[in-house]
């Protein structure tokens, strides 16, 4: 994967397509994993779990919460199969 000046990753086909393909939601997650849990998906699926359960959690997400563990393991998968921070290239409109 290529790099612009900034810093900022140039995406190949596949994460261009897959990142155009992202629900308003998804994309939502993906900030927040960038900006409340330091770039990881694993406390962010840590508090909707704990959520689940009733056991303490950080933040409150959507009432949607199964939903949201679903997109985050999902866009998860993508992630390590494409070696690439979906943060690097999703904007919130």
């Amino acid at each position: 994967m290529k790099k612009l000046q900034n810093d900022k990753k140039i995406p190949d086909e596949s994460t261009r397509e897959y990142v155009e393909r992202l629900s308003e939601e998804q994309k939502m997650l993906v900030v927040l994993k960038s900006q409340l849990y330091g770039g990881s998906w694993e406390p962010m699926l840590d508090d909707l779990k704990n959520r689940l359960t009733g056991k303490p959690y950080i933040f409150k997400l959507a009432n949607r919460i199964q939903d949201d563990v679903e997109r985050i393991e999902e866009m998860k998968r993508f992630e390590t199969e494409h070696g690439i921070d979906l943060s690097d290239f999703v904007e919130i409109s």
